[in-house]
């Protein structure tokens, strides 16, 4: 597909209107002809457009703005990065997606990382992605201390979901 590259961006956003899941920057750039780093421009400049794209461990995905189903809440845990499968799979078991990871870092303050993983296979890609890319987690960076938002189906979902991760030894409590 050859045009100019306002042409290409508006592309782009169309695949990503018409896709339910992610779609990577690689699979973009075969599809028009260009390099990944044209898309990863491509995607800056839609972002600086206010189109509100969001970078997933799997790909881009075009924010809806459709109302979440069930409830999200907010979990601190602690772990090492040996316990990030287990703490992954803990909550994607339960019936739980995981939103994100977020850390507070004493310069940048806030950093949020999205994840997006609600099945043990979204778990299995975003933990081969860190591996093949020699990836630290963004927890390193605090000591294991970070916080996870998470949506389930109900109350009773997000009761099992904190109660497994305490029984794991992961959820991040302070000693009274």
């Amino acid at each position: 597909m050859q045009g100019t590259s306002a042409q290409r961006r508006e592309q782009i956003l169309q695949v990503l209107r018409e896709q339910q899941g992610p779609v990577s920057a690689s699979t973009l750039a075969r599809r028009f002809s260009v390099s990944r780093q044209i898309v990863v421009g491509d995607i800056a400049l839609l972002r600086a457009s206010n189109v509100d794209i969001l970078a997933t461990p799997r790909g881009y995905l075009l924010q809806k703005k459709e109302e979440p189903v069930g409830i999200q809440f907010t979990v601190a845990c602690c772990h090492s990065q040996d316990d990030m499968k287990k703490e992954m799979y803990t909550v994607v078991d339960l019936g739980g997606e995981l939103i994100d990871v977020v850390i507070e870092h004493p310069v940048y303050g806030q950093l949020v990382g999205s994840l997006k993983a609600a099945s043990r296979f979204d778990v299995d890609v975003f933990l081969d992605k860190m591996e093949r890319h020699k990836a630290e987690p963004l927890c390193r960076l605090t000591g294991g201390v970070h916080l996870h938002t998470i949506r389930c189906q109900d109350d009773e979902g997000r009761w099992r979901i904190i109660e497994a991760l305490r029984a794991n030894g992961i959820l991040f409590e302070k000693e009274e």
